[in-house]
C-alpha cells in the first residue's frame, strides 16, 4: 500500500520524506489555509521535495471553472494530481481531464455508487473518507471493502485512496482490505512507528550496554 501524507506543512512533508516511506502528498483548501501561504507557492515547493503524486484541489463549483484551475495547476509539474469534488460538475470536469490526460483524484466520496461512477469515467484516484463516516456512526471501512469488491468485479483501474484516516487502526484496516493508498496526517505516521515494547527493548539494551567493558 502506498503512503501519502495529508498536509500542506512543508516541514512535515520533509520529515516524512526523510523517513523513506512517502509516496505522495494530498492537500486541500483547509490545509492550505492553515499553512498561511499562497496555494501555488506551496504546491511548487512540495513537488521539489516528493517525487510522487501531489494532489491540488480546485475550488470552483462549475466544470468550466474547475477546468481552468485544473489546466493551470497541471502545468506546475507532471506529478500534480487535480482534486475534483464528487458532483455532477466534478464528473464533467473529470471526463475532460481524462481526455486531456490530466491526472485526477475525486474527493469527498461517501458511498460505493459514487465510487463506481468515478471509476467508470476513469479517475486516477478515488478518495473515500473513512473518518467522517465514522463520525456519523457509519462504518467507514465498510466503504473501502465495497469499493474494492466493485473495482475488482469490473477491472476498474482507479486507485482507492483511503482518506480521513484518524488513527493506526484505520491505516491497518485499509491495508488489510486492499486500499491502494492511505493518506495520513503526520501525527498518525508517527504513531505507526511506535510500540511500548520497542521502547522497553531499547531501554533494556542500553542498560545492558552500560555493563559492557569499555
Amino acid at each position: 500500500m502506498k503512503i501519502f501524507i495529508d498536509t500542506a506543512d512543508v516541514q512535515e512533508i520533509r520529515e516524512a520524506n526523510d523517513m523513506g516511506i512517502l509516496d505522495g502528498v494530498t492537500t486541500n483548501p483547509s490545509l492550505i489555509a492553515k499553512s498561511g501561504r499562497k496555494f501555488r507557492d506551496v504546491i511548487e515547493e512540495i513537488v521539489k521535495i516528493v517525487d510522487g503524486p501531489i494532489s491540488a484541489e480546485v475550488v470552483s463549483l462549475d466544470h468550466e471553472g474547475m477546468m481552468k484551475e485544473a489546466r493551470e495547476y497541471a502545468k506546475i509539474h507532471s506529478n500534480v494530481v487535480i482534486k475534483l469534488p464528487m458532483t455532477v460538475e466534478g464528473l464533467k470536469a473529470l471526463k475532460i481531464c481524462v481526455s486531456e490526460k490530466i491526472k485526477t483524484n475525486i474527493t469527498l466520496v461517501f458511498n460505493a455508487n459514487q465510487a463506481l461512477l468515478v471509476g467508470k469515467v476513469g479517475a486516477t484516484f478515488v478518495s473515500p473518507f473513512i473518518g467522517r463516516l465514522d463520525d456519523i456512526s457509519q462504518i467507514g471501512m465498510d466503504l473501502i471493502r465495497q469499493i474494492r469488491t466493485i473495482y475488482n468485479n469490473y477491472g476498474i483501474k482507479t486507485q482507492i485512496l483511503a482518506a480521513s484516516i484518524r488513527n493506526p487502526i484505520h491505516f491497518l484496516e485499509s491495508a488489510l482490505v486492499g486500499a491502494d493508498v492511505a493518506t495520513v496526517p503526520m501525527s498518525v505516521i508517527k504513531q505507526l512507528t511506535q510500540h511500548p515494547l520497542t521502547d522497553l527493548g531499547i531501554e533494556r539494551f542500553l542498560k545492558d550496554w552500560e555493563k559492557v567493558p569499555k
